[in-house]
């Protein structure tokens, strides 16, 4: 239940980060599919981030101790990009235009899962 949960609150806070950041877009191809593709996305935004997350932070301690962890927001914006890669090699209609607004996406999607995930009582099992 709790992975359900979570997968909510991701799809959620991708949608919001669709209508607040420019250049951040979802869309059905066939109407009302774009609750669906949310749903796909945020899956696929949150195997990038559980598989290639600890490996970066890792290998990129360094990095992120020098920046003293805005190296982070760099990380994030790139795993957006790759998450729009991914979508698109699967023909899902999401997009991310450029570095810019993956930095912003990221931002904005981890600050609404942040506080969703606050408002989600814990017995739900989301963390």
């Amino acid at each position: 239940m709790g992975f359900l949960i979570r997968l909510a609150i991701t799809a959620i806070a991708l949608w919001i980060t669709t209508l607040v950041v420019p250049g951040v877009e979802v869309g059905g191809r066939y109407g009302g599919h774009t609750a669906l593709t949310l749903v796909v996305v945020a899956l696929i935004f949150g195997v990038v981030n559980a598989v290639l997350k600890p490996v970066i932070k890792v290998m990129g301690c360094v990095f992120y101790l020098l920046t003293l962890g805005l190296f982070a927001l760099v990380v994030n914006a790139l795993l957006f990009l790759l998450t729009d890669w991914i979508a698109r090699q699967l023909d899902l209609p999401f997009r991310v235009d450029g570095f810019w607004a993956a930095f912003w996406g990221a931002i904005v999607m981890a600050v609404v899962s942040w506080l969703i995930s606050v408002a989600v009582p814990d017995r739900w099992g989301a963390r």
